[in-house]
């Protein structure tokens, strides 16, 4: 898949992380667009066009003031000369005079991001200023926020390469709720959704004039679950994300140092209540837990199924329902291993070449206690849907027990199993087994089909909706070879 910098490769001189900075501040700076209320565009030299714009934000705190996507599209005349400013001052630079647009006044500013030295892009801000009424607390207070983090990028401080880069869900953003310190830890700026989070943790009085990380402190019922990186998230010391837990409240928090080229002078705390995210994943938690010990009990009494068979088959007189027993406790305890293998997981796919690599050996050596039978694989099954897992195992017990028994007739051999994953042209994927023998080969006459070939159809045509053909092996001996689709339809 392409990505916004792919248009730049050719002819941008960039220094070691100097591209991956600029997708840090892409995947950062929608936070930076909601506080500034204002559109923010990325902008980079180009040789044709003037600048390219490489990427474009909208805020979620206020309407857009381009509805029309231009990324990829070189820079209008009138806001070349401010772009090109900013990348030889790399100071931020303010138009002099409103620019309209459409029914809009805008006021427009351009930021170069500065990394060791050097400009490496130009972020615009475009703010609309058609509004007449007077700005409130809030607003000037997000603004103040966004100018000293774009501050922070002219100076190579923003957006920091410690900053969380998890995939855990319930990150905060801006309309979640906002708390701005000083350089002790003081808030000084609390947003009402940011006192409301708090205020589902316990704290009843205003956060405003107060340590933030006494109030949280006052706030937890037993330390010793609490995350050791909470308190330097509260006091602002680090860009890191934590949570606090309490009154059955999940709070997450996210911090953003303010820095300048001497020293922290504030941060940012980002905060969301995520309590009801966290209690969906704990019932999904616990439901995975469900399945796993469905499936490990499943695979108990299955081996206790094979136990009872297996004594069964010890007091059979006759010589065909011993056999019948034993075939039986074979392809109990195949299934059993399957499920097994699917208590030790919980994604949708399952690692087949582990599993068969056990299973392969002991259906030979099962079914020839008294021979001796080499077995030989080759090519990777890969990982497959589970619900292969148990028909496609099943399937080659049954084919392996088969080469050995008939193909074989009690000589020493060899039996093979190979699997090769293609594609077609049309873009299917498919898995051909192939399972091998070098015995007496395929009769001349025909045969009736035993139990155990007829299970073998049934599972691959009606299960696995695969295709199944027998043929004589070059070198003697027989071949059946399995053709599955995995494209699912």
């Amino acid at each position: 898949m392409a990505i916004f910098t792919d248009p730049i490769r050719e002819h941008a001189d960039f220094g070691p992380g100097d591209a991956e900075w600029l997708h840090l501040l892409v995947g950062d700076w929608q936070m930076v667009a909601d506080l500034a209320f204002a559109d923010l565009a990325l902008w980079f030299p180009h040789p044709e066009l003037g600048y390219v714009a490489l990427a474009h934000v909208r805020p979620s705190t206020t309407h857009t003031v381009f509805h029309a996507d231009f990324v990829g599209e070189g820079i209008r005349s009138d806001l070349q000369p401010l772009v090109d400013k900013a990348w030889e001052s790399r100071a931020i630079e303010r138009s002099n005079e409103t620019n309209w647009s459409s029914d809009m006044a805008l006021r427009v500013e351009a930021v170069p991001m500065v990394r060791n030295g050097r400009t490496l892009a130009i972020v615009t801000s475009h703010m609309d200023l058609s509004s007449s009424r007077m700005p409130s607390r809030l607003e000037l207070t997000y603004r103040q926020c966004a100018y000293d983090l774009l501050r922070m990028g002219t100076l190579g401080l923003w957006p920091d390469f410690a900053s969380p880069t998890g995939s855990r869900r319930g990150a905060p953003r801006v309309g979640d709720g906002l708390i701005r310190l000083d350089a002790e830890g003081i808030v000084q700026y609390a947003s009402p959704n940011g006192v409301s989070a708090f205020r589902r943790l316990g704290d009843g009085e205003s956060l405003e004039g107060r340590s933030l990380a006494e109030v949280t402190a006052g706030l937890l019922k037993d330390r010793r679950l609490v995350d050791e990186t909470l308190p330097l998230v509260v006091t602002g010391r680090m860009p890191w994300r934590s949570e606090i837990e309490s009154r059955g409240v999940s709070l997450s928090l996210r911090a953003i140092p303010l820095r300048d080229e001497q020293q922290r002078f504030g941060a940012l705390v980002l905060c969301r209540d995520v309590s009801e995210l966290r209690r969906r994943e704990m019932e999904l938690v616990t439901k995975d837990a469900t399945i796993r010990e469905i499936h490990h009990r499943v695979k108990n009494n299955l081996q206790t199924v094979a136990a009872l068979l297996r004594m069964q088959s010890r007091r059979m007189v006759s010589d065909e329902a011993k056999q019948g027993l034993e075939q039986a406790m074979r392809r109990v305890a195949t299934i059993a291993l399957v499920h097994e293998t699917l208590s030790q997981g919980l994604t949708q796919s399952v690692d087949f070449d582990e599993l068969i690599g056990r299973q392969f050996r002991l259906s030979a050596e099962v079914a020839s206690p008294s021979q001796q039978v080499k077995t030989q694989r080759s090519g990777l099954f890969g990982d497959l849907p589970s619900d292969f897992a148990t028909p496609l195992a099943l399937v080659i017990n049954e084919l392996v027990t088969n080469a050995v028994e008939h193909g074989l007739e009690g000589r020493t051999g060899t039996v093979w199993l190979l699997a090769d994953r293609s594609e077609t042209e049309n873009g299917d994927e498919l898995l051909t087994v192939t399972v091998e023998d070098d015995g007496v080969g395929l009769p001349d006459t025909p045969y009736v089909e035993g139990l155990g070939l007829q299970i073998v159809r049934t599972l691959v045509m009606s299960e696995l909706g695969g295709t199944i053909h027998w043929q004589a092996r070059d070198g003697g001996g027989t071949a059946v070879q399995i053709v599955l689709s995995l494209t699912t339809k």
